[in-house]
This record gives structure tokens, C-alpha cells and sequence, in this order.
């Protein structure tokens, strides 16, 4: 995927984010150097406090300006189950009061100097972030520690609060058809594992989350040893760690937590289909996902090639899918791909289009399955393979100008297992990828047969789809709200006013 791409099209599945402005840069995490940059700027540093809470340091001297940001590592899969929806209820409570502040006291002061802030929940992290002037820094670290383990949490507190995750979930779920379908092709894909539930959760589990569930979900997962914290800007290194010691520091170090094993995925073997009519829509669309490996769970070198894969296929205008559906027989008003590499567990690869003008979306279903059987019969050419590369390693350049960018390659990366060298050396591993790889990851994992294609129609159009063409099978020598990451991020009620 493209670096914006990935996380754009994560969205889809969760719809509670707020402007792309807020959150731009996200995008695969795997896509940066550990390098923050030339000239001014140093070397990425990285570090453990004594209670265990990790440190990434991102020199930026262009600007006077400073992003700090936490990660815990707990999202929505983590949730027991029957409580879906918690570790989102709960990045809401933390902006409550402390026992040292109180409620909208730590927004205030960022909002006096002009600061930003936000926070955003995902199936495998939630984070909290300010981008404020370098001499607030250690302001930011103070209230961000006192909030990690000292929050009020009263029936007062829980029941308002609870009513406002209600009506999100109504209005930007429920109030939706694409929202509504994207919940249940990912409840379809998923048979077994947690990511098959919303990351808001569902309404009738949000309505029975309780001060006791809350309390028992912060003290298990809010401690600095389950948690990160990056910080990219107009910094030294030595200075963030005394000022990271003098504030997270005096934290006491949280319960061990144990590995993060969750259900899997059994073995698949069914062709699904999901289809939502509805008056509100005017123009229809359809979505193909398969489970892929994602970085975290892939086999050496697949995960490379499946976002080349994706890239190549759908990634951008330069795509075969945009090219040939968009651009040359002019039946899609669009069409692409998007590999969701970022997740912990296994994850999904997913191809979508809508029609254009007197066609129709099985027509373009069919062109877009066209596609697929050529790469999996002929396999990308090596020109398409090079300037999939060139692009990613652009995009990597590119994100260095961002400080949002960086905090969130870092940030996620290390949530979801990773390290600040396989960042380092993931520019490498992508210009190590072949063509072959790229063509037998996708025998492998998009088989047709294997798939779950969801259908979103207007109220008029038929229920049932029509057979796509033909593809073959693997084994023939002859398939993640709106607009931003995959994460229930950018919170209206925590919004900073955007630039």
C-alpha cells in the first residue's frame, strides 16, 4: 500500500475519525528509515526507563516544534469478550479529571499555547498525542503520566460518558450504509478472531459497560510497562530522557501482562457474500477481502510482497486497477486495493471499485477479477515492480517531513511487536522483493473461492449478485469510518481546533 493509502482505507471499518487533516500521515508503519533526516537532524534514539516503559526519540530541528505521543499497547482485540467497545469508553475517560486535575484542565493549558491534541483507539493500540512548542514538553509529560494512573472514575463520570459513545456509535454507524456494511463484511471475513468486532463495539454491549469494567480495564493495561512513548521534534535525546525520568519515571511499573495470544483464524474454505440495500444510496459499490499475513505474523518476506502486490494492483492512479478500469475502459469512477499490514494478528487484503456512467458493478467486479487472474497467471512486470518501490521509498522520504508521520511509524510499529531496527531495515527489504514473490503471494492468498465480497446497492438494485468471471485457483500454473486509520481516532469531543 501506499503510505497514506494503508491507512486511509483501514478506515473503512470503523468510521469515527475526524478530519484527514488531524491525521494525514498515517500509514503503513514499516515505511520509514531510522534515520529522522540530514543536516540539523540526528539519529532516531530508543530507550527503557527503569519501569519498563520504552522511549523513542525522533531529532527534528526544522522547526520549533515538538509532537509527543503515548501508546498502550490494548485496543479492541484485547477486550474480554461480551465487552465489546471498552478500550474505546475508555480513551474517552481518560480525558476526565485526576486526582491532581481536573476535567479539561490538561486541554486547556495546550489550547493557551496553541497546541494540539487528540487521541485514537484501534483494534491494537490506543494513543494519545500533543503537538505543542519544545518548552511544554515536559508540561505534556507531566499530565500525561499523572493521567496514565491517576483518574477519577465515579458513576458520574462513566454513565455521560457512555451515552456519548451511544450516539457515535448511531450517528456515524448506524447513520451509514457504507458503516454498517463494512461492520458486517469485516464480522464475515473474521470467523474466529476479535477483529471481527467494531472497534466502537456493539450497541448492545456499550450499553452495559459499567465504572467497575473500566476501572478493572485501567489498571490491567494503563502502566508504563504496556506502553510507548515517542516524541519527534525540535529535541535532544539526553534532554527527553531526564525529562521522560523526572515524569513517566515516577510511575510505578503495572502487573506483567502475558503474551497477547488471541483466537485465530481457522482454516477457510467458503466464498461469502454480504449485501446491504438502502434507499440512501445512490451509487453502488462492491469490496473482495481475503486474510494475509500481516508484518507482524508473515512468513520472511511476504509481507513485502504483499503490499508491493497491492501497490501494484491498486495502490494509486498509476495502479493497473485505476489504469485499466478508470482510465482506459472508462466502467469504474474508481477502483484500487489496500493491504492492512499493520495490524498484529493476521489481516485482510481487500479490492474495491464503483461504476461509472451505464455500467454496472458487476461489470466491474469482473474487470477487476481480470486483473487479478493476470498477475496470478503472468505475474508483475519488472518496470511495474521498480517503480512500486520507487514510490514507497519516496513516500518514505516524504514522511520524514512530518513529525505526525513519524511518531505514528514508531508508535505502531513497536506496539504491535515490532522494533525501531525493523523500521530501519524495512526501505532494504522492500528493494529485495521479486517479482516472483509478489506473483506467488498472490496465488496464494487471493483465491477467489476463499474470499468475502460485499455488495452496498441502492434500494432498486437486485439483492443477488451475478457470477464474476472465472478465476483460477492458487494452485493454476496457467482477494479496514471514512477516510483515516483503521482506529477509532480523532474523537470530536478531543479535538483541538485543526490548523
Amino acid at each position: 500500500m501506499n503510505l497514506e493509502a494503508g491507512w486511509v482505507a483501514r478506515c473503512g471499518r470503523c468510521l469515527l475519525l475526524a478530519s484527514l487533516v488531524l491525521f494525514a500521515a498515517a500509514f503503513s508503519p514499516m515505511q520509514a528509515s531510522a534515520q529522522s533526516g540530514n543536516g540539523d537532524n540526528g539519529t532516531v534514539a530508543d530507550f527503557l526507563l527503569d519501569n519498563g516503559m520504552e522511549v523513542v526519540v525522533i531529532p527534528d530541528h526544522r522547526a520549533p516544534i515538538v509532537t509527543h505521543m503515548v501508546w498502550y499497547k490494548v485496543g479492541s482485540a484485547d477486550e474480554p469478550a461480551g465487552k465489546s467497545g471498552i478500550a474505546h469508553f475508555f480513551e474517552h475517560l481518560m480525558f476526565k479529571g485526576t486526582t491532581n486535575h481536573k476535567a479539561g484542565e490538561f486541554g486547556a493549558r495546550i489550547a493557551e499555547i496553541g497546541g494540539r491534541e487528540n487521541a485514537f483507539t484501534s483494534y491494537d493500540y490506543t494513543a494519545y498525542f500533543q503537538t505543542v512548542p519544545p518548552d511544554a514538553l515536559e508540561t505534556m509529560m507531566t499530565y500525561e503520566a499523572d493521567r496514565m494512573r491517576n483518574l477519577v472514575l465515579t458513576d458520574a463520570v462513566i454513565g455521560p460518558e457512555r451515552d456519548v459513545i451511544l450516539e457515535e456509535r448511531r450517528s456515524r454507524v448506524e447513520g451509514s450504509p457504507d458503516a454498517l456494511l463494512d461492520e458486517e463484511v469485516q464480522a464475515t471475513l473474521f470467523q474466529n478472531h476479535p477483529y471481527r468486532i467494531p472497534v466502537i463495539g456493539w450497541m448492545q454491549e456499550i450499553k452495559e459497560l459499567n465504572r467497575a469494567e473500566a476501572v478493572d480495564f485501567y489498571n490491567r493495561y494503563y502502566a508504563p510497562n504496556n506502553a510507548v512513548l515517542v516524541v519527534a521534534g525540535d529535541v535532544d535525546p539526553d534532554d527527553v530522557r531526564a525529562m521522560a525520568e523526572r515524569t513517566y519515571g515516577k510511575v510505578a511499573r503495572g502487573p506483567d501482562l502475558p503474551p497477547r495470544m488471541r483466537p485465530q483464524e481457522p482454516e477457510q474454505n467458503t466464498k461469502r457474500t454480504v449485501t446491504l440495500t438502502d434507499r440512501r444510496v445512490s451509487v453502488p459499490s462492491f469490496s473482495k477481502a481475503w486474510v494475509v499475513p500481516s508484518y507482524h505474523s508473515d512468513q520472511p518476506g511476504e509481507a513485502e510482497a504483499i503490499d508491493l502486490l497491492s501497490e501494484i494492483l491498486g495502490g494509486g492512479t498509476q495502479s493497473r486497477l485505476y489504469q485499466e478500469l478508470v482510465v482506459k475502459a472508462g466502467i469504474a469512477s474508481g477502483a484500487g486495493a489496500y493491504y492492512d499490514g499493520t495490524m498484529f494478528d493476521d489481516t485482510s487484503f481487500t479490492v474495491y471499485g464503483s461504476p461509472r456512467g451505464e455500467a454496472d458493478i458487476y461489470a466491474v467486479e469482473k474487470a477487476v477479477d481480470v486483473e487479478i487472474r493476470r498477475i496470478i497467471k503472468d505475474g508483475v512486470t519488472d518496470m511495474e515492480l521498480e517503480k512500486a518501490k520507487k514510490r514507497f521509498v519516496r513516500s518514505m522520504i516524504f514522511a520524514r517531513d512530518r513529525q505526525s508521520s513519524m511518531t505514528n511509524i514508531y508508535g505502531s510499529t513497536l506496539a504491535t511487536g515490532g522494533t525501531v531496527q525493523e523500521v530501519a531495515e524495512w526501505p532494504d527489504k522492500i528493494k529485495q522483493v521479486t517479482a516472483a514473490q509478489v506473483q506467488a503471494a498472490a496465488a496464494k492468498y487471493l483465491n477467489p473461492d476463499i474470499s468475502v465480497t460485499g455488495y452496498l446497492l441502492p434500494a432498486a438494485e437486485p439483492a443477488v449478485a451475478t457470477e464474476a468471471a472465472p478465476m483460477p485457483s492458487p494452485g493454476d500454473p496457467a482477494e479496514t469510518e471514512s477516510g483515516l486509520p483503521d482506529p477509532v481516532q480523532a474523537d470530536p469531543a478531543h479535538t483541538a481546533p485543526a490548523n
